[in-house]
This record gives C-alpha cells, sequence and structure tokens, in this order.
C-alpha cells in the first residue's frame, strides 16, 4: 500500500507557532524529509511524543537524488514528512523537486499550512495586500539584480522578495533608482524576539539601512507601480472616427459604440466629441 508526502509548515522563529497537526504529522511519520537535521532536532522538544522517524537530509545541492529516493519510500508505503528549516517547504527554500517528483508519480501529498514570511510581512506591511507577487531573493549581482528590479518597475501588484541582511542596503538602494520613492517596508526577524517592522519609503528605509547594521531575516514589501492615467482621446480624432462608419454605411448610434469600445472611453465622451467636432 502506498504511502504519502506531507508538507509540514514549520515556526519562522516563535517555535510555539507550531501546530498541533504539524506536531502530530511530524511525531507519526516514518521519514522526515528535512533542510538541516540539527535544526529539525530542535522542534522535536515541543512535540508531545517523541518522533520514531528517520531522519533524511534534503537541501539545494542533493534534491534531485533525494526526490527519487522519497518517492521510493513513499511508493513502498512509508509516511514521509517535508520539512525546511522555518516556514514552508519550496518557498525560497527547498522542497520543490521532491513535491514535484511525487506528484509526476501519482503519489499522494497532503499539506499542512502555517508560518510562512510572505505573507505575514504582507500583512504587517500595511500595503495592499489583494494582489501581490513574490519575488523569492534577488540576483546577487548588481547587473543581474538592477535587470530584475527593471523587469519588476512596472508591476501594479504589491511586491514581496527576502534579501539577506548583508545586501540590504545595496537592494533598498537599487529599488529606489528602479521605481522611484515608493512606500515600502522592510520587515526583520518575524515571531521573533527583536521583530522589526519599518514603514517608510525607499529613499528613508535605504538611508537607514546604510547607516546602520541590518541583522537577522529580512522580507522587504513595496508597493507596486501607480495605475497610468490613460491619455486622453483626442476629440476630434474620435468624431471623425465616427464620421468615417458612418460614411461607411454604419447607424450613428452604432458607430459611436464601435468607436468607444475601440478607444476605451465612455461612448458619452465620443457623443460629446462628434457634437462637437460636426462633419465639414
Amino acid at each position: 500500500m502506498s504511502g504519502s508526502l506531507t508538507i509540514v509548515a514549520t515556526p519562522i522563529g516563535n517555535l510555539d507557532d507550531l501546530s498541533p497537526r504539524a506536531a502530530r504529522t511530524l511525531s507519526d511519520a516514518d521519514v522526515i524529509a528535512c533542510e538541516d537535521t540539527r535544526v529539525t532536532r530542535k522542534l522535536f522538544a515541543r512535540l508531545p511524543d517523541r518522533p520514531r522517524a528517520r531522519l533524511l537530509s534534503v537541501h539545494a545541492r542533493n534534491e534531485a537524488a533525494r526526490a527519487a529516493e522519497i518517492v521510493r519510500a513513499v511508493q513502498a508505503g512509508s509516511q514521509v514528512a517535508l520539512v525546511s528549516d522555518a516556514g514552508m517547504p519550496g518557498l525560497s527554500d527547498p522542497g520543490h523537486r521532491v513535491v514535484a517528483a511525487c506528484a509526476k508519480a501519482g503519489l499522494r501529498i497532503e499539506v499542512i499550512p502555517g508560518p510562512s514570511a510572505v505573507p505575514a510581512a504582507l500583512i504587517v506591511s500595511g500595503l495592499p495586500t489583494a494582489r501581490f507577487v513574490f519575488d523569492g531573493f534577488l540576483p546577487r549581482g548588481n547587473a543581474a539584480r538592477e535587470a530584475r528590479l527593471a523587469e519588476l518597475a512596472a508591476e501594479r501588484r504589491t511586491i514581496v522578495v527576502f534579501e539577506s541582511p548583508r545586501r540590504v542596503a545595496t537592494t533598498l538602494r537599487a529599488m529606489l533608482a528602479a521605481f522611484g520613492d515608493r512606500r515600502a517596508a522592510l520587515v526583520r526577524e518575524i515571531s521573533k524576539i527583536h521583530e522589526e517592522v519599518i514603514r517608510e519609503r525607499l529613499q528613508v528605509l535605504a538611508e537607514r539601512a546604510a547607516a546602520a547594521e541590518v541583522r537577522g531575516e529580512v522580507t522587504i514589501v513595496v508597493e507596486g507601480a501607480p495605475e497610468q492615467a490613460a491619455p486622453r482621446a483626442d476629440e476630434g480624432e474620435l468624431a471623425a472616427a465616427v464620421a468615417d462608419l458612418v460614411a461607411r454605411g454604419e447607424v450613428k448610434k452604432e458607430a459611436i459604440a464601435t468607436v468607444a469600445r475601440a478607444q476605451g472611453v465612455p461612448k458619452r465622451t465620443v457623443y460629446q466629441a462628434v457634437l462637437d467636432h460636426p462633419p465639414r
């Protein structure tokens, strides 16, 4: 009988955030695939029943090979729990290849939702949350980072990225150059003792990061690009377009509706243009 793979979100700081369901899953697992066995063992103190599972190290360098091993384990009937050092496996952490391999093999996959820095930082930032894009870690090289930010400059959704504390000042300056002085938030050490949320514009955040050393896990949230005002339609051109359609045999009312749809303007705007610019 085939087993299953369960993706388990683990605390990103405060170990009390481990859910009862996550604790039961880890305690009952046959195999726990984890990014760092030392970090995962620290969780065991929070579990009511000490796990009997075999720990299997799965990190960026060996994930492809481990994925095949995990598929075989699940096919053999094992209950495998997949965790990363913190947060949800697969989000800028190892795990995606394991999940993809099990999905391709048609195996049972479950997920236990829980702590993640992405929604936590987004919500606490105070910036719009209805639509957002998560872009992981930006490239380390200056040219590659600038190219990525240039791609994101026109993005209208709120932008969420992870960054190393050593590169925060450089990244904020690059964002300021690429995006302009938008509203943003620097969220540090979520759920830990020294949690900090700084809500300012990019200019201020860049200056503060340059003036003082930034420590800990950092998430940067930046508001999306402003809506571009639609160019005002030329009334003379609107009237001429209607006149052209009427000359081709289209009823005036229908011609106005056709031009309005084509130009993305209200019908009343086209109608007024026709009144103000009668055919000569």
